[in-house]
């Protein structure tokens, strides 16, 4: 694939958000398709197609896979995944891009970056929110949506360049109402307990 060609732009772009939900079945997707020459990766991302990589990523993606499927523990998962989710984003944008100027590859890394934020973001809340509820079966049934987008994400993003482009655009806005009603509501709090606090100190 050329540097900056709709189709690895596409690709990466789809990829960083599939990370963003499922990093380890999206490594070793990339690398199982890029072994069996399914699919051309850019030569930054070949250490993908090495045996052990897929194998350690696929079993990974099991331990995932039944975690993810119980309450509480699905959100202790993210929020320990926060430190390996995004840091892969930016090393995957970073890697892909090989042939281009350093300043231009990080561009790349830090957008890659912001976009398996944006996706762990949206994963991460949705789940803390279902784990309010006590039964399970909500829990189960969001993860295996999570499953289904994931492999949908991921066929648009090797077949249909633009459509992960335009999913990849979809999560980042999504992301940032997400946390322009996450402090709407936090100053919403903070003004209703200054007078709370004052009247309790007097």
């Amino acid at each position: 694939m050329d540097s900056l060609s709709i189709p690895l732009v596409g690709l990466i772009a789809g990829s960083a958000v599939a990370s963003g939900v499922r990093l380890y079945a999206t490594i070793a997707v990339l690398g199982f398709l890029g072994r069996t020459g399914t699919l051309d990766l850019p030569p930054g991302l070949h250490a993908l197609t090495h045996p052990v990589v897929i194998g350690v990523a696929a079993a990974l993606y099991l331990v995932e896979f039944i975690a993810d499927k119980i309450p509480v523990l699905d959100s202790v998962w993210d929020v320990v995944h926060t430190f390996i989710r995004v840091p892969a984003g930016v090393l995957l944008g970073f890697s892909a891009f090989g042939n281009l100027p350093e300043p231009v590859r990080m561009i790349a890394a830090l957008v890659c970056g912001a976009i398996t934020l944006s996706a762990h973001g949206l994963k991460s809340g949705a789940r803390a929110a279902i784990n309010t509820s006590p039964e399970p079966v909500t829990n189960a049934l969001a993860s295996i949506t999570e499953e289904g987008f994931v492999a949908t994400l991921l066929y648009l993003a090797i077949r249909h360049p633009v459509a992960s482009l335009v999913v990849a655009a979809a999560i980042i806005a999504a992301f940032l109402l997400l946390l322009h009603w996450i402090v709407r509501i936090l100053r919403g709090f903070l003004r209703r307990l200054g007078p709370r606090a004052q009247a309790a100190a007097s």
